[in-house]
């Protein structure tokens, strides 16, 4: 367990450590809040519900009498009053423990069952301290770092200007990164990016981790560069208004909340032919390698080169055939997929290449219908971008992970792309051509590994739901001669069937 002690002045101070804490928990999460009547208790918990449910006026009233109250919420909270609890056994009786197993239990006057509550908790003693009151916070490791994450932020929102700014929970994605909405009076809401340095991995291969042979930013350094380069080039990526690149903590422009996806969550075609299009001019312009970030940081944008295709291409072989087939891939197996690759990456020495933004996709462009051409299309989530083939970021688009895009709007996207290439200077297009499909091939063949390994390894089976959506387009693009082998050896593995057995 780990302490930390902070002194409350008022209660809008309580106030707002509740609503701190409320970006730190999450399920499974036992907060136990001691201390006499008027410490503060009921202040914080209401503080703390109201901002989970992002709704000032929630209605929280007090559990004396009914001695938990539950709140359906992002994350399910159960607010138990234990006062009048006769005997610690009747804690069984109220539910605990599928409360806790769902969500986050608050609990006020603990020690009436102190034995029956989980040993691993979070605890705040409220106590008064003059016209204030002092908390003592009490943590285990793993919860106590993310309570001292949510408060780092807060100290750096105070110390850029916005001490009373009002931080709500926006989204997380399939990395370590969290979001939140922070507004404060009079300005228009910001998004604070929460990027913790990646923490290394198992080594795989030359003493590196999946992270750096991939070439995946490991801190936010490469977001700001890359917002830099972007906005130098009149695109709409975020404006950064505060920073802290030790910590990975950015406060940056909000570029709203409309995406590239109708209210039915289908691809609505102007808004991604505009996407396309935004990047025959991105790709038409020379490509910038390295980029100051100021202090004397400069950021060197790495290749996508052969030991990052690789070791992307190796999370179909490594997660996604066992999980399959039941069965790891034989020794041969292995050698043989590998050199189809190297063959293959042999192929693309020749493409055409310039940044590619990496994740190109419906969850990172944002559409701004205030604006006009291409500042309609707002960019985010571009921190691993690298230089490589320039079809790798329109098979990302054209072949959306997340979204189905038919066939008759993934040739109009295709054929978009290239007739603005072709008006933009000598362009060839066979040689495009065949570097989409090849690119197409390797991102299907990362994603279906990658999900997998969110199910299996980071408890998101959620992401599965992609699976037949990405073999739909891995199919596609081994239908190019250029990756016959490729074809023949996901048949031969199992991984896919003929065609002549559908």
């Amino acid at each position: 367990m780990k302490h930390l002690h902070r002194f409350l002045k008022d209660e809008a101070a309580t106030i707002e450590l509740g609503e701190d804490l409320a970006l730190a928990l999450k399920a499974g999460d036992c907060v136990a809040l001691s201390g006499d009547l008027g410490a503060g208790k009921s202040t914080f918990a209401r503080a703390l519900l109201r901002a989970i449910a992002d709704d000032d006026a929630l209605e929280v009233p007090s559990p004396t009498f009914t001695l938990v109250q539950s709140y359906d919420l992002r994350i399910p909270v159960a607010h138990f009053d234990l006062y009048r609890l006769a005997d610690a056994s009747e804690l069984d009786e109220l539910g605990f423990d599928e409360a806790l197993s769902e969500g986050i239990c608050l609990v006020e006057w603990p020690e009436k069952a102190e034995e029956a509550l989980p040993a691993e908790r979070i605890t705040l003693a409220f106590t008064h301290e003059g016209d204030g009151r002092r908390l003592a916070i009490s943590a285990p490791d793993a919860a106590f770092e993310r309570i001292s994450r949510s408060l780092a932020i807060r100290s750096f929102l105070s110390q850029n200007g916005y001490a009373t700014a009002r931080r709500r929970h926006l989204s997380g994605d399939a990395s370590v990164r969290a979001y939140e909405r922070v507004e404060a009076a009079g300005e228009p809401a910001k998004i604070l990016m929460d990027a913790p340095r990646h923490r290394p991995g198992p080594i795989l291969q030359d003493g590196k981790y999946y992270q750096q042979l991939a070439h995946l930013a490991e801190d936010v350094v490469p977001f700001v560069a890359i917002s830099e380069l972007l906005r130098g080039r009149g695109l709409a990526a975020p404006a950064i208004y505060a920073r802290d690149l030790d910590n990975g903590i950015l406060l940056i422009e909000d570029l709203g909340s409309e995406g590239i996806l109708d209210a039915e969550g289908k691809p609505v075609a102007e808004r991604y032919l505009e996407s396309v299009r935004l990047l025959a001019r991105l790709h038409a312009e020379p490509a910038t390698r390295e980029i100051a970030v100021g202090g004397g940081l400069v950021h060197r944008i790495p290749d996508f080169d052969r030991t990052a295709i690789k070791i992307e291409t190796s999370l179909l072989i490594d997660w996604y055939l066992p999980w399959k087939r039941g069965e790891a891939a034989s020794d041969s197996e292995r050698k043989e997929y590998f050199a189809i690759w190297d063959q293959l990456i042999d192929v693309l020495e020749s493409a055409e290449k310039n940044l590619l933004l990496r994740d190109f996709h419906s969850p990172n462009i944002l559409w701004r219908p205030d604006r006009e051409g291409l500042a309609r299309v707002g960019i985010i989530d571009f921190q691993d971008a690298m230089i490589g083939p320039t079809a790798y970021d329109v098979a990302s688009l054209v072949q959306d992970a997340r979204v189905t895009i038919d066939q008759h709007l993934g040739a109009r996207l295709l054929d978009g792309y290239l007739a603005e290439r072709k008006a933009l200077g000598p362009f060839d297009e066979a040689a495009f051509l065949r570097d989409w499909y090849l690119m197409s091939a390797q991102r299907n063949c990362k994603l279906a590994g990658i999900w997998v390994r969110l199910m299996q390894r980071d408890g998101k089976p959620g992401y599965m739901k992609h699976m037949p959506r990405t073999f739909a387009y891995l199919r596609h693009a081994l239908g190019h001669e250029v990756l016959t082998p490729l074809r023949d050896w996901c048949i031969k593995a199992g991984i896919l069937v003929p065609e002549s057995a559908n």
